[in-house]
């Protein structure tokens, strides 16, 4: 340290090269230059105090240590003991005293040669030819709640369901079985099939499913891989039209976007995806989602996805809803990168409405700060749960790149966290209407209700601000160059 603040003030030599010669990084050479700067009275070469030569709690266990291991006591059960008798150590700080006293670890021990005590039992294996349901049979679960699920469970035909599909199943686990297996899985949150063997001795979850026991584990991770996306597309569908009557999905508008599955084992095949809630790339399975923005319900999955394969994604959704609802889809509402510009084109050539954000280069949020404050035009949002009901808004073609078509781009300012944004979406017409309310002139501006929904966070309440009515499109095809 001293060689190099001597390099480094007295010799003027440039700080990465000194940091270079004697071992730092620049970084720590600059926090100890700063130290040094800071430090009225510096210490250099000072003899470090040693430390303490023994661990007194080792030291204090440790011809009990020894004397256990002698008794071939292993190294778990030496721990217990000396917990017992009030000197707490560590299976590994025990395995450290043996290991300098020269003891060799045991060698694996069958079960009946272990000390009594909690064990590992062995569960039955899931078959639904021993199950039987006793009358006045009782028992306790911990998985009661899951029984609230059973009335809608049968007048879905959960058979039904997994017949439509077509599910694997076997004599020892019918597909409907599996189906309810896996629904009860994700019904009492178990995240990971892994974790369903700290309930395999329930008794409530296994009369869910309607098997002796739960399937463990090796089952679920083999049947999963049994089941690819057309197999699921067959249950969405079977599902889809089972709840037809219920009404559960509007169809009036959807938000589409893919979602990231952080993946920790050891495969070379799982690609590396963009997980937002870690901010990084890392492997992953990327999954897309559809979900009716009414009732919120998710319609439509796929975790089959291939990077290359995601602008395509949005028109298989298309093509499923169209061919189980003979329509399709009226309005959409998914983030830029979601898809292609020339995928928009295909979407605005199949006259499907939707909006999506525009990707904000220099030069696009250059071009908008340059707008004078007349361009700009407030618009009130009718959302009762936003705080900022009232955005500036500036609207114009944009030219998508690569694509012969103009769409009609929002940009939005003042709306909340994000300083400004900018919308596309493929509405032709917008238009003004003045109305006499109260014997005050108001202008109103027409536009379309779900941009209102996509202009999250405006600025404050302003209240004469006018507000955005249904948007009407125009029917001519897009404006070609």
């Amino acid at each position: 340290m001293y060689e190099a603040l001597r390099a480094f003030f007295l010799e003027g030599r440039p700080s990465h090269e000194v940091a270079r010669d004697f071992g730092y990084s620049a970084g720590s050479f600059r926090v100890l230059c700063h130290a040094f700067r800071r430090d009225p009275d510096p210490q250099f070469f000072v003899s470090p105090t040693p430390g303490p030569r023994e661990q007194p709690q080792k030291s204090k266990a440790h011809d009990l240590v020894i004397a256990l291991r002698k008794q071939n006591h292993s190294v778990y059960e030496i721990a217990e003991v000396l917990a017992e008798r009030k000197m707490p150590l560590s299976p590994t700080a025990v395995r450290e005293v043996l290991r300098a006293e020269g003891f060799a670890p045991l060698p694996r021990r069958l079960d009946e040669e272990r000390p009594a005590g909690p064990a590992p039992t062995a569960e039955p294996v899931a078959d639904v030819r021993t199950f039987t349901l006793a009358p006045g049979m009782q028992f306790t679960t911990s998985c009661g709640g899951l029984f609230l699920f059973v009335p809608d469970l049968v007048r879905l035909g959960v058979e039904n369901l997994a017949g439509a599909a077509k599910l694997p199943g076997s004599a020892m686990i019918p597909a409907e079985h599996a189906l309810r297996a896996a629904l009860a899985l994700k019904l009492w949150s178990i995240e990971r099939k892994s974790h369903v063997m700290a309930l395999v001795a329930d008794p409530g979850l296994a009369l869910f499913c309607g098997l002796n026991a739960i399937p463990k584990k090796s089952y679920l991770s083999e049947y999963s891989s049994r089941l690819d996306h057309a197999k699921t597309t067959s249950l969405l569908a079977a599902w889809h039209r089972a709840v037809a009557q219920d009404k559960l999905f509007a169809g009036t508008s959807f938000n589409l976007d893919f979602h990231s599955v952080p993946y920790y084992g050891d495969d070379s095949q799982v690609e590396r995806h963009y997980v937002s809630m870690r901010s990084r790339a890392q492997p992953s399975v990327l999954a897309f989602l559809a979900q009716d923005a009414e009732g919120h319900a998710f319609c439509y999955s796929n975790a089959d996805l291939r990077k290359g394969e995601e602008a395509e994604e949005i028109f298989r959704f298309i093509a499923f809803w169209k061919k189980h609802h003979g329509e399709n889809p009226r309005h959409l509402v998914f983030d830029s990168r979601l898809t292609t510009y020339a995928q928009l084109a295909r979407l605005d050539d199949l006259a499907i409405p939707f909006i999506t954000l525009r990707r904000r280069s220099a030069s696009l949020l250059a071009e908008i700060e340059d707008l004078a404050p007349s361009a700009w035009r407030r618009v009130r949002l009718d959302v009762p749960a936003r705080k900022y009901k009232t955005p500036r808004v500036f609207e114009q073609p944009v030219e998508l790149a690569d694509v012969e078509v103009d769409l009609p781009a929002v940009a939005r300012c003042g709306a909340g966290r994000l300083r400004l944004g900018v919308n596309v979406i493929n509405v032709r017409e917008v238009r003004a209407s003045r109305d006499q309310q109260d014997g005050d002139d108001q202008q109103e501006t027409e536009g379309h209700p779900g941009l209102c929904a996509e202009l999250a966070q405006a600025e404050a309440d302003h209240p004469t601000a006018p507000r955005w009515e249904p948007w009407v499109r125009s029917g001519d095809a897009a404006r070609r160059k």
